[in-house]
């Protein structure tokens, strides 16, 4: 048995002290907030193998830079004359190849289906009762572009053994008889999974403290102590902590602690922006309005309205242009729903750990013995995340791992 500190109690964190305790280690997760908010929180709530394709994918820095000047686009890079955003820009850049992408696939498809497993298996063994069904993802598409291109991942999920098709509008229609949808048609990848983040926050955080797992919110770590390449203690706000091992999961702040192991990790905050409705909207499946990018999803109560990527460093203020180009987007889809202006008041955000090369960062670095680091995942953090937890207690118990752990390498080049 080893004493083991997880540093951050997102949906990463709390995967990980899972699996460490189930292994009989005595855990503690230490997290800044109060853990009921944020990235874990606000997220679409996707198992989605589906998202084969990175984001440093090609052509995206080319809209990247067209959409820099459009506050209300997809995605937003917000120029910073930093030397961390500036060497994770031009990795970036560097990484939007198609033998990047072609390379990416097989491991987003290994890890996401891996956690779709692992996440149905922690359900069933633990009685949560947690919300999950799986009624499959919808891409709707209004251009013929952009359903060509919806087609070609279509083909290539089918090349890798995800069950997808493209659909005729009469098809659509046929999916969702409720829902009066505007798409010129759609592709639907029937292996996607949807849930409620909130109600399996809740349920872990419950099985965890049962199970002795210390848990202490609002306590920031401010430094760490090392002897060599070890870490001997963390020093957070409140006290000193010891331990065995280390476990690094604080998403978009990781770099932040990383650093002062030596650990250089290129990582930028990834703003996403949510809108919850209790309003009858008919839709049933879960569908990612393409030319949009905006994400949603029929959750347990109510409908959630999510999108946009806002690359801005770490603030969690919320664009009202942002906010209101998602419910417009919406609507061209979806004419019969309109979302309110209460609605569009209580929009959140929440922060998702941007790599530069879209996978994350697993496993251990050479500069440091007994951290292991889980971050990066940008927007597919809830469809990684019990894979993630699984592998990272193999790691520190020497475990062959489940998936090759090289494309994770945290000390990887760019």
């Amino acid at each position: 048995m080893k004493e083991v500190i997880v540093i951050g109690g997102g949906i990463i964190g709390l995967c990980t002290a899972y699996y460490l305790e189930q292994e009989g280690h005595q855990v503690t997760v230490i997290d800044q907030s109060n853990m009921d908010q944020g990235a874990s929180y606000v997220n679409a709530g996707y198992l989605s193998p589906s998202h084969l394709i990175p984001l440093s994918a090609p052509g995206v820095m080319k809209k990247g830079l067209k959409w820099m000047f459009d506050s209300s686009s997809p995605l937003y890079i917000k120029p910073r004359f930093q030397a961390d955003f500036l060497r994770w820009v031009w990795a970036f850049n560097r990484s939007c190849r198609q033998e990047h992408v072609d390379k990416a696939v097989p491991i987003i498809r290994d890890i996401t289906l891996l956690s779709q497993e692992l996440f149905d298996d922690v359900l069933n063994t633990n009685g949560f009762k947690a919300h999950r069904e799986k009624k499959g993802l919808l891409m709707l598409c209004q251009t013929e572009k952009m359903l060509k291109e919806e087609v070609e991942v279509v083909h290539l999920g089918q090349q890798y053994g995800l069950n997808c098709k493209e659909l005729t509008q009469e098809e659509l229609k046929k999916l969702e008889p409720n829902a009066n949808i505007d798409a010129l048609g759609a592709t639907y990848f029937e292996c996607d999974w949807h849930t409620t983040p909130h109600e399996f926050m809740k349920d872990l955080k419950e099985h965890l403290k049962k199970k002795g797992v210390q848990i202490l919110s609002n306590e920031k770590v401010l430094d760490v102590k090392t002897d060599g390449a070890k870490i001997t203690a963390i020093v957070s706000e409140k006290r000193e902590l010891k331990a065995d091992e280390y476990v690094l999961s604080t998403g978009s702040w990781a770099n932040l602690l990383s650093k002062k192991v030596g650990v250089r990790l290129l990582l930028e905050a990834g703003k996403g922006y949510r809108i919850n409705s209790t309003q009858h909207t008919g839709i049933t499946i879960p569908s990612i309005l393409a030319e949009r990018k905006v994400a949603i999803t029929p959750m347990n109560g109510f409908t959630r309205f999510a999108g946009t990527m806002e690359i801005a460093g770490i603030n969690h203020d919320i664009n009202p242009v942002r906010v209101k180009a998602i419910a417009n987007g919406v609507s061209e889809y979806y004419p019969d729903v309109k979302l309110t202006q209460k609605e569009l008041s209580e929009a959140a955000c929440g922060l998702r750990p941007v790599s530069p090369d879209g996978l994350p960062y697993i496993g251990r670095s050479s500069k440091c013995d007994n951290l292991t680091i889980a971050t990066g995942h940008a927007m597919m953090g809830w469809s990684m995340a019990t894979a993630t937890g699984k592998l990272v207690q193999q790691v520190i118990d020497l475990q062959k791992p489940s998936l090759d752990l090289q494309p994770f390498n945290p000390d990887r080049k760019f």
